[in-house]
């Protein structure tokens, strides 16, 4: 166990590698560096004006160089003004001494750099919004997971029967749905003063305010509560738990006709005991990939959710950082999101192991 978890940090760290180059040198390309000279400088540069920005501020240097610097394996790039001999570079802070600066300051040191929209430090931005969709992604789980694997295993007990037929349709359904066609959906409903079942409960006198939810998740990076949190989270779950119901229903169904439960039935063993004891960790061995695989995808596919209900987490600031052009925030999403994807997969194989005795790590 111990060689194949070596092994496979081994292939995440050339994974992590190849796929943050690819990222840098996307968002390294000639017309994202001119739109952040002229962003940065003035819109109207030319071309020569444009070239010696990108050359002052270290842009000029070849892209390995600069991955290099980006990581923290390359000293960063420093450099002296002719006229007023001020000396700048990438690891100089403005008013730090250029003599006490350290020669390395890139991924591996822990120095994310700074916002070019901003001013704000990278790390800082990105550990609050990693931190707001941290908390979306708990309370999704927390509903999405148990409720998928209920329906799962209710439709695969007794495969083609009316109760079996209505949960795959409703899973069917669930996953058919986009999140912004539920979310859109689930406001009219629930969050419309004008229209839904607001306006119905308000007449009754059930609800004391105008709503029954509240339609942005605004104030719930503040304060989450019932109100202003149940609609994006129910949005999140409604939508990823239909893949995994399904999943554990096919898994279930095969389980049930295998060989030892029809033993079991055989020897008299009541329904009950043979679903619970035997059947249902066998049937949870492929929902459990499938479970850990919702984690890069709650990480950077609520983008839709987050911005139907306003909350500003990770996935608002990777759309917003591609937007703007900010490259520095950019890439740091971007490995967050790499290093989400490859520790899930880790994980999903290890637990994969021990689900299943049969499987022998040579």
């Amino acid at each position: 166990m111990a060689l194949f978890i070596l092994r496979r940090l081994g292939v995440m760290v050339l994974t992590a590698l190849c796929l943050t180059f690819i990222v840098f040198f996307l968002t390294n390309l000639g017309p994202n560096l001119e739109k952040l000279a002229k962003t940065q400088g003035n819109a109207r540069m030319s071309d020569a004006q444009v070239e010696s920005w990108l050359d002052r501020n270290g842009y000029g240097q070849p892209l390995v160089t600069r991955y290099g610097e980006w990581l923290g394996v390359v000293p960063g790039w420093t450099r002296e003004d002719a006229e007023t001999g001020e000396i700048t570079g990438r690891c100089i802070d403005p008013g730090m001494d250029p003599a006490a600066a350290p020669r390395f300051c890139g991924l591996l040191q822990g120095d994310f750099g700074y916002s070019t929209v901003s001013d704000d430090e990278v790390a800082a931005v990105v550990g609050g919004r990693l931190a707001l969709t941290g908390k979306l992604m708990f309370w999704a789980f927390l509903i999405m997971v148990p409720a998928a694997l209920l329906v799962g295993v209710l439709a695969g007990m007794r495969e083609g029967s009316r109760l079996d037929r209505s949960l795959s349709t409703f899973a069917i359904a669930t996953t058919a749905t986009p999140e912004y066609v539920s979310g859109v959906i689930f406001i009219v409903l629930l969050a419309s003063s004008q229209a839904g079942l607001s306006p119905i409960l308000a007449e009754w006198g059930w609800i004391d305010g105008g709503t029954l939810f509240l339609g942005s998740a605004r104030s719930a990076m503040d304060n989450a509560n019932f109100w202003n949190f149940t609609l994006p989270v129910m949005t999140i779950a409604l939508y990823g738990m239909g893949y995994i119901a399904r999943m554990t229903r096919a898994s279930m169904a095969e389980v049930m006709t295998a060989q030892y439960i029809r033993t079991a039935r055989l020897k008299g063993v009541s329904f009950r005991k043979i679903v619970l004891r035997h059947a249902l960790r066998n049937a949870l061995i492929a929902p459990f990939t499938v479970i850990m695989l919702q984690f890069p995808w709650l990480l950077t596919g609520v983008v839709i959710v987050e911005t139907l209900f306003n909350y500003n987490g990770f996935g608002w600031t990777l759309v917003q950082a591609a937007s703007n052009n900010d490259i520095e925030l950019l890439l740091t999403c971007s490995i967050v999101a790499v290093l989400v994807v490859l520790v899930t997969q880790l994980i999903s194989d290890i637990g994969y192991v021990f689900l299943n005795p049969r499987i022998r790590i040579s």
